[in-house]
């Protein structure tokens, strides 16, 4: 029979545990261990204590610190020793688990959690006193040994693979440590490791390993000690006399984090691996599967990247503890970064697009809350944050309508006594508060600052205390401005460089065809690599902007709440406006609008990314407010709305959700068309320096929209109701500046063809040609495509204008009648009749002309139609006389001319022969006013208009400088300009001054004329009457 195994006390398999996990030895005895250590001092200081030599719970701390304290050449140092322990004591654990006895097992159980807690504890005092207990390893790297194990804790199974086991975090090991822990103790570990994680991401792009440390930032601010570190880490906002944008990316412990991006940046701080290269290198000859897999990854890591950040930020925002330092940090970013709305952004002094893109995505997830589809907390928005906030630098953005003064002004009335006019503060105040207009560039036209200054107006002592939702929506729109709008302009730049530079590169080709030099390959190999170049940046955009629809859902959605909060500060949607501005509207920042219509507009043209969004609240916005210049003050970016509009026709959108936005909606039914015609008077003074060039693309797309309204039946019945009630008003004037630019881009237009042509001559000549020098050649060259783009667009803009005169005149026709009108439209005509059916014609004949938009005929059909349209509803057969008072281009050779090639292209022939009869009758006309001006003679001058120089019929004298003009000379130039011509004041057609005494007289001289003229005739026709008597008394008659 066996004997059986003695059984051992539970001291005796305490020490065994304790020995397996602390790796010591109280006996010294040849262990099979390398591991083990023999506690000699130790041994002999419990020896004389009278105690047994046995490791025990009561020993374990004494024990643990001398084996720490201790120098043993086989130790490990004191961090990775104390792991160890933990781990072991897992282990044990484990086995522990199996024990019969279940008292025992308990009693081991404990010492176990014991050793454990003591290992956690020991790691938290060796970090935070790194010098307490010796270290053999002189090779110590600089980041903190809790990082890897960090990782370790946060990664999914699969990422631990293949890494040592000492990197492998023991589990519940960081629970442990950080458990029950004070935060003094805590702080200075966490902070060590809160710059590791920041080493780690930095110049990391989408592509590198962000999501550990991601995941170990995310796993940190969940730990309340965690939370309160990071955001009293010196590198939580650095501080410094060079402190911008860049250094705050760069340098705080969240920067890095926000820099990760797949958008290109400058040299100097770009990150690995390169998106650019990895992904669209040599796009153009990739599988369309390639590019698209690529755009995915893209979109699914930065996805991964705006979630984990958002749910940081988060965590950090729910605790009072940590919200304000949140704040503080986005507060500190946005307005150090203010100078990235400039049109050149300096890449040393502002953060990267990637950071700003990817803080606009993070922001947008904190606003989810209040963006639900009836926006029911917009009332919680706060409109006085932009006036009282002291966070966000606001106060130096150009205002929808208001001026600085009258913000001073309103916020005094409506807060007196907390403007701070006290001490050394007054005249400083004072001065900041003086009108200062702003023109920085085109789109700043007409709008102003609102103070120069970035204080809030309330008293310094005194800090006012606003929501969160306040906070984070006024946060939101700065951060889109400067961020997604900011990408949206930088990409629509880049493609323009491409475009530009494969121009450049085609003229390069085809000149080295003709002259081939070693420079010009050196030029086209540049060109090559630069356009590879910016082509990888573009797919970079679109692949991080343009392709991720979730982001731009989520921007739609905040604009749309901003629309509709700011039509509440109005009243609401309801039309008409107040006649008088809101001032809590009238001071909102401009760019707030200008930010939703620029996304609208760039959103219209991405396939699908409109899909489900609601429109209607913006449709009502633009119909708002686009004609309302005393609500948003420059006309630029009323004229953006046209732009959206614009965007939104069926045929350009590509979507017939669009069409229920302008046929049955009842504000657009009601109002679109009326304030499109008066965008289309406005647009023609911007008070920019370049307004002249501005207004043609501005209006192009008014007259795009108007030809797609004018198909609509309930919209061509206002347009003609429009035309009746504004005869003499903003129609009249819609009417005299599409003819001005109808002549100008048609003018202008033919005389490019001419120099194209002689340039195309001097090219053709390939003798003469190739004597010249070469760079003369490539001037000359450039020239040439520039003259090509130039015909080509103002063909294009003139086309419109004239389709346009051609399909209104057909049921509109009596504004273009009146006296102010009826011979401005006439020269119009004949001159158009003139270059087209005129002697020059031949010498506008194009090789391709559809490739410059050059439609000789169908313009002369058009033209045709427009006098016959005017000649049908002539009742008072003005029209006529009319075109035969243009000296420089009427002839009436032209209307046989016209009518010849009318009948060989095919137009109609009743067209035809009514056009005919109206040469006929013009024919009269010239000959009657012929006849008219004989029998006047000499017209004294006082009876001249002083600008026209022919008779007045209708005298008015001009209030200011007291001359007397035509009233319709000075109705036509009312037309244009609301200024005496004589003096520039102001004038309207309303102050004139009947000059009836004038009047009089020259009735009475016509009058006194016209009877003279009949005595002649009738003495002439009594003196042929006796000749012939005479003639036949004498016998020979006259008349057979």
């Amino acid at each position: 029979m066996a004997t059986s195994k003695p059984q051992r006390s539970p001291a005796e398999i305490e020490n065994i545990v304790l020995r397996k996990i602390l790796l010591v030895s109280l006996v010294d005895s040849m262990e099979n261990d390398s591991r083990i250590v023999y506690l000699e001092m130790t041994a002999a200081e419990i020896l004389s204590e009278g105690r047994e030599l046995r490791l025990s719970r009561d020993l374990m701390e004494r024990i643990l610190i001398d084996r720490l304290s201790g120098d043993f050449t086989v130790a490990e140092p004191p961090f990775q020793y104390l792991l160890g322990c933990y781990r072991r004591a897992h282990d044990e654990a484990k086995k522990i688990a199996s024990m019969k006895d279940k008292t025992v097992r308990s009693e081991i159980e404990s010492v176990v959690k014991q050793a454990k807690k003591l290992a956690a504890s020991y790691c938290r005092i060796h970090l935070g006193n790194p010098g307490m207990f010796p270290e053999r390893d002189t090779n110590k790297s600089n980041s903190s040994p809790l990082l890897p194990l960090l990782f370790s804790e946060v990664s999914p199974a699969i990422d631990g693979f293949g890494g040592s086991s000492s990197n492998m975090c023991p589990p519940g090991f960081l629970e442990e440590f950080f458990r029950d822990s004070d935060f003094d103790t805590m702080d200075p570990i966490l902070k060590h490791l809160y710059e590791g994680l920041r080493e780690s991401v930095l110049k990391v792009s989408a592509l590198g390993n962000f999501r550990q440390p991601l995941r170990g930032l995310r796993y940190l601010v969940n730990i309340p000690v965690g939370a309160k570190s990071l955001v009293n880490h010196p590198w939580w906002i650095p501080k410094g006399l060079y402190l911008n944008g860049r250094v705050i990316e760069m340098t705080s412990i969240l920067g890095p984090f926000f820099h990760v991006s797949a958008l290109p940046d400058h040299s100097m701080f770009k990150s690995q691996p390169d998106v650019g290269q990895q992904c669209f290198s040599e796009a153009s000859i990739r599988r369309p599967a390639d590019l698209l897999s690529s755009f995915t990854t893209i979109k699914t890591v930065m996805n991964d990247l705006y979630d984990g950040l958002a749910e940081v930020l988060m965590i950090l925002l729910k605790s009072t503890n940590t919200r304000e330092n949140v704040l503080e940090y986005l507060a500190e970013v946005i307005n150090r970064n203010s100078s990235r709305a400039h049109i050149q952004v300096d890449p040393l002094s502002c953060a990267s697009s990637g950071m700003f893109v990817n803080l606009s995505a993070v922001m947008l997830r904190l606003c989810e809350p209040f963006l639900d589809a009836n926006l029911s907390r917009r009332d919680k928005v706060d409109p006085k944050y932009v006036f009282h906030s002291t966070r966000l630098e606001l106060r130096g953005l150009t205002a929808l309508h208001a001026s600085s003064e009258e913000v001073a002004e309103w916020l005094n009335k409506i807060n007196p006594g907390k403007v701070d006019t006290s001490g050394h503060h007054s005249a400083g105040e004072n001065r900041l508060l003086q009108s200062q207009e702003a023109t920085i560039s085109g789109t700043n036209v007409g709008g102003s600052f609102l103070l120069h200054d970035n204080k809030p107006m309330s008293s310094s002592s005194e800090k006012v205390k606003f929501p969160f939702i306040s906070e984070c929506f006024f946060m939101t729109a700065r951060v889109l401005n400067l961020g997604l709008l900011k990408g949206f302009s930088d990409f629509k730049h880049l493609v323009q460089d491409i475009s530009r530079s494969e121009d450049t590169l085609s003229t390069l080709k085809a000149m080295q065809g003709q002259a081939p030099s070693p420079q010009m390959v050196q030029d086209i190999a540049r060109l090559e690599k630069e356009i590879e170049l910016y082509s990888q940046e573009k797919l970079c955009y679109e692949a991080q902007i343009l392709r991720d629809g979730g982001l731009l859902q989520r921007a739609l959605s905040f604009y749309r709440l901003m629309i509709v909060w700011l039509v509440g500060l109005v009243g609401g949607f309801k039309m008409p406006l107040p006649s008088t501005c809101p001032m809590e509207f009238a001071c909102m920042p401009e760019h707030f609008v200008e930010d939703a219509m620029e996304l609208l507009i760039f959103a219209s043209r991405i396939p699908k990314a409109l899909d489900g969004v609601l429109l209607d609240d913006f449709m009502n916005f633009i119909i708002m407010f686009m004609a309302s210049p005393e609500y948003i003050r420059n006309p630029y970016l009323r004229a953006k709305m046209v732009e959206v509009l614009n965007c939104w026709m069926p045929r350009r959108s590509g979507s017939s959700a669009t069409a229920t936005l302008f046929e049955g909606h009842q504000l657009s039914l009601e109002y679109l068309v009326r304030n499109l015609l008066k965008v289309y008077v406005d647009i023609e003074f911007t008070g920019s320096h370049t307004q002249f060039y501005d207004k043609f693309n501005i209006r192009h797309n008014i007259a795009e929209l108007l030809e797609y309204l004018w198909q609509v039946p309930s919209h061509r019945n206002a347009w003609r109701q429009i035309a009746k009630e504004e005869e003499k008003g903003v129609y009249l004037n819609f009417l005299n500046f599409l003819i001005n630019d109808s002549i100008y881009l048609l003018d202008e237009s033919l005389n490019k063809i001419l120099e194209l042509k002689e340039l195309e001559a001097e090219m053709s000549n390939t003798v003469e040609w190739e004597r010249r020098p070469a760079q003369e050649r490539q001037e000359r060259t450039r020239l040439f495509h520039s003259q090509e783009n130039i015909i080509r667009i103002d063909m294009k803009l003139a086309n419109k204008d004239v389709s346009m005169l051609a399909f209104t005149s057909e049921q509109i026709t009596v504004p273009f009648l009146l006296p102010e009108m009826v011979e401005r439209v006439a020269s119009m005509l004949n001159y158009f009749l003139l270059q087209l059916v005129g002697p020059q014609r031949k010498s506008l004949s194009l090789k391709d002309p559809e490739k410059y938009e050059f439609r000789p005929k169908q313009l002369l059909k058009q033209i045709v139609h427009i006098y016959v349209n005017l000649a049908r509803d002539d009742k008072e057969n003005i029209f006529p006389a009319a075109i035969t008072k243009d000296g420089r281009s009427y002839n009436e050779q032209l209307f046989s001319a016209a009518a010849s090639v009318l009948q060989r292209i095919g137009e109609d022939g009743r067209v035809i022969q009514e056009f005919i009869e109206l040469g006929g009758k013009a024919k009269v006309a010239a000959s009657e006013a012929m006849d008219t001006e004989a029998a006047l003679g000499e017209i004294p001058d006082e009876f001249l208009d002083p600008i026209q120089y022919t008779m007045m019929r209708d005298p008015v004298i001009l209030p200011s400088s007291r001359i007397t003009v035509d009233r319709p000379v000075i109705q036509r130039h009312l037309l244009s300009d609301n200024s005496d011509p004589f003096n520039r004041s102001h004038l309207t057609a309303d102050m004139l001054i009947p000059d009836t005494e004038l009047k009089a007289k020259v009735e009475e001289f016509i009058r006194s004329r016209e009877l003279r003229q009949r005595g002649e005739d009738v003495n002439s026709m009594q003196s042929t009457k006796d000749s012939i008597q005479t003639a036949t008394t004498d016998g020979v008659p006259l008349i057979d």
